[in-house]
């Protein structure tokens, strides 16, 4: 029974590859286990986080390439046509070029992780928070891209032939996509131009909110009712952004407008009171009082100022205007409303 053929292999064949195949996965699961309970104790214990690292990133797939050794070498056992083992061999070879892939990926981003992703948090500046994800990714799609057209010449196919193939598909893709080629050149003019930062309150496209994520793709803003929204980068770029946290003051203009009984004596008293409560607020500049106009029904007083940057806007427009409202009521200041004199003939 042993020497039956089955699809061009004795049934003995068969079970020999079928035993080294099940022997490579039970010693890759060894391996791991090992790697688990041993190696990794012990290089935990070290001083040096490095070696622990490796072994931590190493474990899966030495255990995978050890699995896919055993299996290779269970196929090779038997007997098949010359097209199906070079198809055999070409699979097993972009794996194995995978698997060497997984893990230099893996290694990079734990090294990432752990030694310049701190350094980057504890900075001062917000460019490399930014910078880092984007980096990251940039080398990331780089190892698989080399992985794939490694992959791809060691399986027989001709890389060349096929990116010049690939030309025209690659054209027709290109305007496809050229919403998303025009997000990632806006993603670029942002990390140039720096129109805001990271955590800065900006107005966007009828948004305001806070800065939370510039990616290459797109930008997420906070809004200030606590919603996230995402703006592709090339509306970013294309509209005009009003950066509020670069403002160097909030300016605040109105008018005071007095009785027309209001005697000029008493226009200076209420100047005088508007630029001491102004200039002595701790949180204002650049006061400007003036009589401005003779309005319809009240004598109008020109009221400007700045709420310093960083400076509380809501809380300082409230405690100056409670101040002039006690100070004119307390020294008889009458503001005017509108008012109609009716004058009647016989």
């Amino acid at each position: 029974m042993l020497e039956t053929i089955y699809l061009g292999n004795t049934l003995q064949n068969w079970l020999y590859a079928l035993v080294i195949a099940g022997g490579a996965v039970v010693v890759g699961k060894l391996l791991y286990w090992i790697i688990q309970k041993t190696l990794k104790v012990y290089t935990k214990g070290t001083s040096n986080d490095l070696d622990f690292i490796f072994i931590d990133m190493i474990e899966e797939p030495l255990s995978l390439a050890i699995t896919l050794l055993g299996v290779w070498f269970a196929i090779d056992l038997l007997t098949m046509s010359e097209a199906v083992k070079n198809f055999i061999d070409s699979v097993f070879y972009f794996v194995v070029i995978f698997n060497i892939a997984w893990f230099a990926n893996r290694l990079f981003n734990a090294l990432m992780e752990k030694y310049i992703v701190p350094k980057v948090k504890s900075s001062d500046t917000d460019l490399d928070d930014i910078l880092l994800p984007i980096i990251r990714k940039i080398i990331s799609i780089s190892i698989w891209t080399v992985t794939i057209v490694i992959g791809v010449d060691n399986a027989g196919y001709n890389v060349t032939t096929m990116i010049t193939g690939l030309g025209i598909g690659g054209l027709v893709f290109a305007l496809a996509a050229k919403d998303a080629v025009s997000n990632l050149f806006g993603g670029f003019i942002i990390f140039s131009d720096k129109p805001f930062d990271l955590n800065d309150r900006i107005i966007l496209n009828g948004f305001e909110g806070y800065v939370r994520e510039i990616g290459l793709r797109s930008t997420k803003l906070e809004t200030l009712d606590g919603r996230i929204v995402t703006m592709p980068n090339s509306k970013v770029t294309d509209n005009p952004v009003l950066n509020v946290s670069k403002e160097k003051g909030r300016k605040i203009k109105f008018t005071l407008g007095l009785t027309y009984d209001t005697q000029p004596q008493n226009i200076e008293l209420a100047k005088e009171i508007l630029t001491k409560i102004i200039t002595q607020n701790a949180h204002t500049r650049d006061a400007v009082i003036a009589f401005d106009s003779f309005g319809d029904f009240s004598l109008n007083i020109l009221v400007i100022y700045w709420v310093k940057s960083g400076s509380p806007i809501a809380g300082t427009n409230d405690a100056i205007n409670m101040s002039i409202l006690k100070e004119f009521n307390e020294n008889k200041l009458n503001f005017a409303f509108p008012t109609q004199t009716l004058i009647l003939e016989k």
